[in-house]
C-alpha cells in the first residue's frame, strides 16, 4: 500500500515539475512571437521551441542527443534564449547551477 502512495507522489512531483518548466517556456514563446508556443507542453517539441527561441537551427537537436556534448549545447541554447529575452547571455551559464536552473526560466520569462 505504501509503495503505491510513494509512486503516486513521485508521479505528481514529476508532472508538477514538467508543468512548472513548461509555463515560462510557453510565455517566452509568446513573447518572441513563435506560432508554436504550445510546443512548451509537449515532450521533445519543447526542445524544438527552445531552439526556435534561441535562434538555432533544428539540426542542433541532434547535438543534444550526444552525451557530454549536450551539456555544452544546452548552455549555448540557454545563452541564446537569454539574449532573445533581452537579458545578458551569460545567464545561460547559470543553468549549470542546481537550484538556480529552476528559477532562471521564470526570470527570463517574467523579468
Amino acid at each position: 500500500m505504501y509503495q503505491n502512495v510513494s509512486q503516486s507522489a513521485v508521479i505528481l512531483v514529476v508532472i508538477a515539475s514538467y508543468v512548472l518548466f513548461a509555463i515560462p517556456l510557453y510565455v517566452m514563446g509568446k513573447k518572441i512571437g513563435t506560432g508554436n508556443a504550445w510546443f512548451a507542453f509537449v515532450p521533445i517539441l519543447n526542445t524544438v521551441l527552445m531552439l526556435e527561441i534561441a535562434g538555432k537551427d533544428l539540426w542542433w537537436f541532434l547535438l543534444l542527443l550526444v552525451p557530454c556534448v549536450n551539456i555544452v549545447i544546452m548552455v549555448i541554447v540557454w545563452m541564446g534564449i537569454a539574449e532573445a529575452m533581452d537579458k545578458p547571455d551569460w545567464l545561460g551559464l547559470l543553468m549549470l547551477i542546481p537550484g538556480v536552473n529552476v528559477v532562471l526560466p521564470f526570470y527570463l520569462a517574467f523579468g
